[in-house]
């Protein structure tokens, strides 16, 4: 029996030596997992950092191209006011002539429509002074003076 016991003993000692030698194998294994899983953490944060650098670059020349041309746009709204306002002036002018001219034609059409009266006065005349018994004197239209300036202050 002391063979078997000393034969358990030492079963016991391969056991534990066994077990030891595969727990150090395990340890290598379950270090050699994490080193392997630590390299392709940092790979992926690397890709990562690689995408979102490409994604700022993006953005950063998107960024340059929008300012472009929001000042593109400014400087057409700048000269189209510019051009906006110097139509309004010349508008400005061509109204105020357009009020000028109406005032000369209104004078003018007075002037012919005054003229014209005259005229009818004028060959008229003979049969007025039949109508007043041939009496220049008594004819109101023969003491008009035509070609004499009109006093427009007279009181």
């Amino acid at each position: 029996m002391a063979t078997s016991s000393g034969n358990s003993s030492t079963s016991s000692a391969l056991q534990i030596m066994n077990s030891g030698s595969d727990q150090e194998g395990l340890h290598q294994v379950m270090d050699q997992r994490k080193r392997k899983r630590m390299m392709s953490n940092r790979e992926s944060a690397r890709r990562s950092r690689m995408r979102k650098q490409e994604h700022l670059t993006d953005l950063t020349a998107q960024v340059g191209l929008l300012r472009k041309e929001n000042n593109q746009v400014l400087q057409s709204i700048n000269v189209t006011n510019q051009l906006y306002l110097n139509i309004e002036a010349e508008n400005c002018v061509l109204r105020a002539q357009v009020g000028e001219l109406t005032n000369r034609l209104q004078s003018l059409n007075d002037i012919v429509d005054c003229i014209d009266s005259t005229k009818w006065i004028l060959e008229n005349e003979e049969d007025m002074s039949a109508q007043f018994g041939g009496d220049e004197f008594l004819n109101p239209w023969n003491n008009l003076c035509f070609n004499q300036p009109v006093d427009m202050f007279m009181c």
